[in-house]
């Protein structure tokens, strides 16, 4: 291109020096000048034609030359090679070598072919179901008895167990029980935590499976508090005795003086944080793992509580339409093919059933996670709202399950999976550990408010052992992610119809 550029430049040039030349060579002779002026020019001008010295004759037309020659731009230059070349070295878009990430358009391009596949379908579900849609359903589904009310007693209770997780703590903190007292007095606690709700939901008839799921997840939450609260106490008083180093942190929930919108916090070390307030504070926040101090919002923004509050509103009831009016029907008529053991009607009931599914999953995380526990963050000013990480990008299983629940992540990496490797235990020992944690409290939560036992969930959750191990070995980047999507939008319809059909066959089958 450089040649090109060089190329014209010499063509334009070249006209213009002759010109000058010429005028230069047949100019006239001034009148009245001598013979020996005349004769000068005249040998002059026979010089040019005929040089007697060719090296200084050509240093005086390249000096010519550089005189009179035009300056062009890198501008012109570009022009002028724009209209002479028009191909570079390239690769197409697509090509991987091309290194172009902008999907953008694509990516909106799949989301309005969602939007109208998923129209289509539910236009369909209107036209041959009618309007499912009934609130009043919703409420039978929690109870059964207007004037009966098992699951919010069951969860009123639970303040006994935080009472005695507390007096066991200021009691340790004086020394009036010995350490080993105090790990037996709160084995006795949480395994009575698991155990207490689990026999009232098999024992009550009056306990319906969402009353029993609602009060069993209390509960749940309420074992993996307690134990953290053990847990933190316990290292606070290694450290008084062992005198390393003075623990004095930010009050977890101090009296809270406003000045100009903003929160004053006072401080305090053990057993300073042994209270009433402290504990029940802890009990409500978002989080899993006990501190003396938790980070803390200056104020409470009423804009952003708002927002999140109808967020919460609306999702909710978006997500119950969902369910009586696409997943009820899909699932009913989902039982046949099972009693007959039709394995393709079974395989396009799942793919059918996969769809809503997911989506009622996406709305239920975004509800959960984002909406109601930044509602109750911002209500109790706390302040670390780290509930979730990216893990829509999770490239291996692993990478899914460490950061979709943070709150749940935390406390298994802090309280048990950190422990159990500072014991000298395998790494990968470890991680087979947590998931079995994580797989007994899945069925605990499905199994036991259905009152039956089918190991559908447990079994679910081990295998991603397995899977974790072959996406992580043999699949990397977007096959990788792609491995993860499927294994969530196929992975929980089938262990949704298991149960519904197992509950169906006992429930039902079994009256008819």
């Amino acid at each position: 291109m450089y040649q090109i550029s060089e190329m014209v430049d010499r063509n334009d040039r070249v006209p213009m020096m002759t010109g000058r030349t010429r005028r230069s060579t047949i100019g006239p002779t001034p009148a009245g000048g001598n013979s020996k002026q005349a004769n000068g020019s005249k040998q002059s001008s026979a010089g040019e034609k005929t040089p007697s010295h060719p090296s200084h004759s050509n240093g005086k037309v390249k000096k010519e030359k550089q005189v009179h020659e035009p300056v062009r731009t890198p501008q012109e230059r570009s022009k002028i090679c724009e209209r002479l070349s028009c191909h570079v070295l390239q690769e197409s878009l697509l090509s991987s070598a091309s290194g172009y990430s902008n999907y953008r358009g694509i990516l909106n391009w799949c989301v309005v072919m969602l939007v109208l596949s998923n129209a289509r379908l539910f236009l369909e579900n209107l036209l041959k179901y009618g309007i499912l849609v009934d609130p009043i359903q919703v409420v039978s589904l929690f109870l059964k008895d207007p004037y009966s009310w098992p699951a919010p007693c069951l969860v009123i209770v639970s303040n006994v167990f935080i009472m005695a997780a507390l007096y066991t703590e200021r009691r340790l903190s004086v020394g009036t029980i010995s350490e080993t007292t105090g790990t037996f007095l709160y084995l006795v606690n949480l395994t009575t935590l698991l155990c207490f709700p689990s026999a009232t939901v098999l024992t009550l008839t009056s306990m319906t499976p969402a009353g029993g799921v609602f009060a069993l997840g209390v509960y749940t939450i309420l074992f993996m508090k307690l134990y953290s609260y053990k847990d933190v106490n316990m290292w606070c008083r290694e450290i008084r005795h062992t005198k390393a180093r003075t623990l004095t942190r930010s009050h977890s929930c101090p009296s809270v003086a406003q000045s100009n919108g903003s929160a004053v916090h006072s401080h305090v070390s053990y057993p300073g944080n042994l209270t009433h307030r402290d504990i029940y504070y802890f009990v409500f926040a978002p989080t899993l793992c006990y501190e003396l101090n938790f980070p803390r919002s200056p104020r409470i923004r009423k804009s952003f509580l708002l927002r999140r509050l109808f967020e919460m509103l609306f999702f909710i009831q978006l997500l119950i339409g969902l369910v009586q009016q696409w997943i009820v029907p899909t699932i009913q008529n989902s039982m046949k093919p099972f009693q007959d053991m039709d394995f393709s009607r079974m395989m396009e009931r799942m793919l059918k059933l996969a769809v809503p599914n997911h989506l009622i999953w996406l709305i239920f995380f975004y509800w959960f996670f984002h909406s109601s526990m930044n509602f109750v963050a911002e209500l109790m000013q706390f302040g670390d709202r780290e509930f979730y990480r990216d893990w829509w990008n999770s490239e291996t299983v692993t990478y899914f399950w460490s950061n979709w629940n943070i709150p749940v992540h935390k406390w298994c990496l802090r309280h048990f999976y950190k422990p159990i490797m500072r014991r000298g235990v395998n790494k990968w020992v470890a991680q087979t550990a947590v998931f079995l944690v994580s797989a007994f409290f899945h069925e605990y939560l499905v199994s036991v408010p259905l009152k039956m036992f089918r190991l559908w969930a447990f079994m679910g959750m081990m295998s991603q052992i397995p899977l974790a191990w072959f996406v992580g070995r043999f699949l990397r980047g977007n096959h990788g992610n792609a491995a993860v999507w499927i294994s969530l939008i196929i992975g929980q319809p089938v262990a949704v119809l298991m149960y519904v059909h197992d509950y169906y066959v006992i429930h039902y089958m079994s009256q008819s």
